[in-house]
């Protein structure tokens, strides 16, 4: 962000600017407040109108954001019936946009011990409402290159800059053999829409159409059960596994009625879920540790000790994935004194 037409604080002014020029979306700019930070450089503020309701004002810096594919996947997406923001009034080639407000209540807010079946069946719910109106070429695929660049993030970001470790060849081909094992897995799943990030932290609690649906720009057409690990071994939020096991399988038995084309057996379908959620898991590790080493946000740092659990006790599940398992643990074990935390 070195031009100066992209400083925070220019951008701020602009856009304030453009809001003043809506005719037939009257915001009152002055306003205008931060809503939520995002780990892109796109930025939400809060803004009121005259008649006492609140919008959402997006900020999305060209050259390194587009909000094109946020345009095209909200109205994708509100075809479907589930609840996401609606676009009153855009700037496509200055990369603002204010949206309906969806409230500031997300599901981390509000999960708890009495809150969450109520609100994860709700989720579920909305889930299977996107996933049955799918349709193969609306999206990008999410393909083989893309599920490896994603894995990839944990050998480049999460090994080679976090724990500061080179593999050595012996040790690169574990990996790239876990990443192939789980690619073949990922690929063979049905296809269905993927939201990418279906978890606490983009889910807002709604009076009716709960939930609220955010962050879904870079949404894909892919393997069937993605949204449902990234929404139940959320990075943000535990639950005991057979809580998971259970809210899954209320998933599967939803799915099936709904024509949804999931594994027909259990057993089969719940290896499905956790191979996707061992891909997302090495991606979000890589993903947590570049935020804080390329990005200079630390907020994500304490949340990799829950991921990194996710993944080996998953991994540890299945014999296919034992080389990894070892491979991870002697990194971990060389390197977590240097670190204030052990997993």
């Amino acid at each position: 962000m070195s031009s100066s037409s992209s400083s925070p604080d220019l951008r701020l002014s602009q856009l304030q600017a453009w809001l003043d020029t809506l005719d037939a979306t009257p915001v009152l700019s002055a306003s205008l407040r931060p809503a939520s930070a995002d780990a892109s450089f796109r930025r939400y503020f809060r803004v009121d109108t005259p008649d006492g309701n609140t919008l959402i004002a997006m900020d999305a810096p060209p050259p390194q954001e587009d909000v094109r594919p946020f345009i095209k996947v909200a109205g994708l997406f509100a075809e479907t019936g589930i609840s996401v923001p609606q676009i009153l009034a855009q700037d496509v080639e200055r990369g603002f946009l204010l949206l309906s407000d969806l409230g500031n209540t997300t599901y981390l807010n509000q999960l708890n011990a009495d809150s969450a079946h109520k609100l994860y069946m709700d989720a579920i719910d909305a889930l299977i409402l996107l996933q049955t109106q799918s349709k193969p070429e609306a999206l990008p695929e999410y393909d083989r290159p893309l599920l490896l660049r994603e894995m990839e993030l944990f050998r480049e970001w999460y090994i080679g800059k976090h724990l500061n470790v080179t593999l050595s060849d012996e040790q690169n081909a574990v990996l790239t053999k876990s990443f192939d094992t789980l690619l073949a897995n990922n690929l063979a799943q049905p296809q269905v829409y993927v939201h990418r990030d279906y978890h606490s932290r983009n889910l807002m609690v709604l009076g009716t159409g709960n939930p609220g649906i955010l962050d879904f720009q870079d949404a894909v057409y892919g393997p069937i059960t993605y949204d449902l690990v990234s929404l139940l071994r959320d990075a943000y939020i535990q639950w005991d596994e057979e809580m998971v096991l259970d809210w899954a399988i209320r998933y599967w038995e939803k799915a099936k009625r709904a024509g949804l084309p999931v594994a027909p057996d259990v057993d089969n379908f719940y290896r499905d879920f956790e191979w996707m959620g061992l891909q997302r898991h090495l991606k979000v590790l890589g993903i947590f540790a570049r935020l804080y080493h390329r990005d200079g946000k630390d907020g994500y740092l304490k949340d990799i000790p829950l991921v990194m659990e996710y993944t080996l006790k998953t991994a540890r599940r299945y014999t296919a994935f034992t080389p990894l398992v070892r491979l991870i643990e002697k990194l971990e074990q060389d390197k977590a004194p240097q670190f204030g935390y052990t997993f």
